[in-house]
C-alpha cells in the first residue's frame, strides 16, 4: 500500500502495479481498491499501464476528512495525478465513472478517460431515486443503521428487486458492504439529481471511451448514448452480452485498445 496526502490533508491509500503510463481507476458506490471490480481490472491492465487502485475517501485505508463535498474527491484525484507524474489516463464505473467526467470536465491533467455507465437518469418512465436520497442516507447513518442504508441505497436508490435485497441481507457479503455504507451519501452527492451535466459534459475535450452493456436497464442504456451526444472526441460502446456488472476480462480489452491506439 501506498499513500498520498490531498489537499484538505485526507491521506488517500492506493495500490500501484505495472508499467507504463499510469492508470487510475475510480470504483463506485460500496467498493474499494481490495472490494469491487477493480482489482480483478488492475490484474488484467497491469501489464500495459502503471495502474493505481485508490481507496475514495472514507474507505478501507482511506481517510475521510469533513465535511465531504465531490470537490474534496477532485482534489484527491488531482493529489494522485501529481504523484503519478502530473498526467494520467483515467477509468471510471458507475458513480465512479461520473465522479471522473467531473474531475476531466474541471480541468485535470487526464490525458485520455474511460466510463463505464455512469448512472444518470435520462427516462421519465422506469424507476428513479427518491429526490432526498441524500437526506435519507445521511439520517440513516446518522443513527447507526448502516445496513439500512445499503438497502434503502440497493432497493429505492437503484431498484433492485426486494427479494434480492433480502438474499443480500444474509449474505456473508453484507459486512462488507456495511462496513463503507457511511460513504453512500458521497455517491449520491456526487450524481447531484441524477441527470446528465450536459454543461459539464460538453467541456470535456479530451478522448473519451463512453461504455454501456445491452443487458443493462434500459435508463442506463439512454443516459450513456445521451452521453455521447454531448461530448466531443469519444467512442461509443455497447458491450454484448453485459450489465452494469461488467466482466473485467471483457471491459479490460477495450480499455487497452482505446488507451493504446
Amino acid at each position: 500500500m501506498k499513500q498520498v496526502t490531498s489537499k484538505d490533508g485526507t491521506t488517500i491509500a492506493y495500490d500501484q502495479r505495472g508499467e507504463g503510463p499510469p492508470l487510475i481507476l475510480v470504483d463506485g458506490a460500496l467498493c474499494s481498491r481490495a472490494f469491487g471490480p477493480m482489482p480483478k481490472l488492475a490484474e488484467l491492465l497491469a501489464p500495459h499501464f502503471t495502474v493505481i487502485n485508490y481507496d475514495r475517501r472514507g474507505r478501507n485505508e482511506s481517510g475521510d476528512m469533513q465535511p465531504y463535498s465531490a470537490e474534496r474527491e477532485i482534489e484527491d484525484f488531482a493529489a494522485l495525478i501529481s504523484e503519478a507524474g502530473g498526467s494520467a489516463y483515467v477509468l471510471g464505473i458507475s458513480s465512479g465513472a461520473a465522479l471522473a467526467l467531473k474531475g476531466a470536465a474541471s480541468g485535470l491533467n487526464i490525458t485520455k478517460l474511460v466510463v463505464y455507465e455512469p448512472p444518470f437518469m435520462v427516462d421519465e418512465e422506469g424507476h428513479h431515486p427518491p429526490d432526498d436520497s441524500e437526506a435519507q442516507l445521511k439520517a440513516l447513518i446518522a443513527d447507526g443503521r448502516r445496513g439500512d442504508a445499503v438497502k434503502f441505497f440497493m432497493r429505492d436508490m437503484v431498484g433492485v428487486p426486494k427479494f434480492i435485497v433480502f438474499i443480500m441481507g444474509i449474505l456473508p457479503i453484507f459486512s462488507k458492504l456495511k462496513a463503507v455504507a457511511h460513504t453512500l451519501p458521497y455517491d449520491a452527492a456526487v450524481m447531484g439529481d441524477w441527470s446528465i451535466p450536459a454543461g459539464l459534459a460538453s467541456n470535456i475535450k479530451i478522448p473519451t471511451l463512453i461504455g454501456g452493456g445491452d443487458k443493462s436497464p434500459n435508463t442506463l442504456r439512454h443516459a450513456v448514448k445521451q452521453l455521447a451526444e454531448i461530448i466531443p472526441h469519444n467512442t461509443f460502446k455497447i458491450f454484448k452480452g453485459q450489465d452494469h456488472n461488467i466482466n473485467a476480462k471483457v471491459l479490460a480489452p477495450a480499455v487497452i485498445e482505446f488507451l493504446t491506439q
